[in-house]
């Protein structure tokens, strides 16, 4: 008998309840015989969220990497995640320890020939999705040069990064210096770096 975890997830936004889809699921395990040995659920979270703000798929997440179970059931795919990518690459992460995964409404079962072969189509859509995003995101900087608008961040206004270069050079550290600038502390390490780069050659 297949050991099995079954993952349920709903938003804030959504009708529909946990529940319904424990219901369903569980059904589904009666009639093929799973052993269900773990139940995770996030309820009123979107799927955008990372791992580290969904409880319960985080862990799902450390039930695989501890291979607990034989097969993940969960309602749809996008209960999982909210990208096609990101499907992609979850499956190969429990694909690499043994693990199959069901999804309810579409009908997938990799531990199947047919949903095997429908994991493999997903990979080449993930792809596709992959190369659309990278196309719309050239061809807008290209819009955007085009128009003459700037690309990338807006310089740091002069009397500003020179407070945080004088808090620098008084020996404050990067997050006390963003604190006291109110500059984000990435802003504060570019300009700690050039004033490092700057002393190397010799220019201050």
């Amino acid at each position: 008998m297949k050991k099995v975890a079954i993952y349920a997830r709903v938003s804030t936004d959504r009708h529909q309840t946990v529940e319904n889809q424990l219901v369903a699921l569980q059904a589904m395990g009666e009639r093929l015989g799973w052993v269900v040995v773990a139940v995770h659920v996030d309820e009123g979270i979107s799927g955008a969220k990372g791992r580290e703000q969904r409880p319960g798929f985080d862990a799902l997440l450390k039930g695989v990497a501890r291979r607990e179970f034989d097969l993940i059931a969960a309602w749809s795919v996008d209960r999982l995640g909210q990208s096609l990518q990101d499907l992609v690459g979850f499956l190969a992460d429990i694909q690499a320890r043994g693990i199959d995964l069901y999804l309810h409404r579409q009908g997938l079962d990799t531990s199947t020939p047919s949903g095997r072969m429908m994991f493999q189509l997903l990979g080449v859509f993930a792809e596709f999705e992959r190369s659309m995003i990278r196309e719309r995101v050239m061809a807008g900087l290209d819009r955007a040069r085009s128009q003459g608008r700037r690309i990338g961040r807006p310089p740091m206004p002069a009397g500003k990064l020179e407070s945080v270069r004088q808090a620098l050079a008084g020996g404050a550290g990067v997050r006390q210096v963003a604190r006291l600038t109110g500059v984000s502390p990435t802003a504060v390490s570019r300009v700690r770096q050039s004033m490092v780069a700057e002393s190397q050659s010799g220019t201050v």
